[in-house]
């Protein structure tokens, strides 16, 4: 996917409704009140011996930062927001046998916190919108995504 069609999807993405339910769309996946927007997907990594991982991973963080540096122009300068902590408050929530409700992180954060290590930000005009590159676990493929929200960063 060119660079003219990922500002297409997010462009598209921040015109649509959010959906009543979680689910997947053409784009990605979306839920009450986000969108997120799988801009592109690597292949996998279980016969990598580190040296293609380390490519892709500069390539997607590549990909990123190309595309903030046009959003920026869109919407000024992001806001850069680790998920690092939030990771770190969730893992330890989970493991807590007196885990509070409240401490219940919202979705699209508990997603993009389980796979995103920080994420370019921008509030406009009501919505969130962030740009980040995830990865599950190290065999499994990069993704670059694109995120937009009304739902606040915890």
């Amino acid at each position: 996917m060119s660079t003219a069609q990922h500002l297409a999807v997010i462009d598209l993405l921040r015109s649509r409704e959010f959906p009543a339910e979680h689910g997947r769309s053409e784009c990605g996946s979306a839920g009450p009140g986000y969108h997120i927007g799988e801009l592109l997907t690597s292949d996998t990594f279980w016969e990598d011996d580190g040296a293609r991982w380390h490519l892709t991973e500069e390539q997607y963080e590549a990909e990123r930062d190309g595309l903030t540096v046009l959003l920026a122009d869109r919407w000024g300068p992001p806001q850069r927001f680790s998920l690092a902590s939030l990771f770190d408050r969730m893992t330890a929530a989970g493991f807590a046998d007196d885990a509070a409700e409240d401490e219940v992180t919202p979705e699209p954060w508990a997603q993009l916190a389980s796979s995103v290590p920080d994420l370019h930000l921008w509030h406009v005009e009501g919505r969130w919108i962030a740009l980040g590159v995830a990865q599950w676990d190290k065999e499994l493929p990069f993704q670059l995504l694109a995120v937009v929200t009304e739902i606040p960063p915890p």
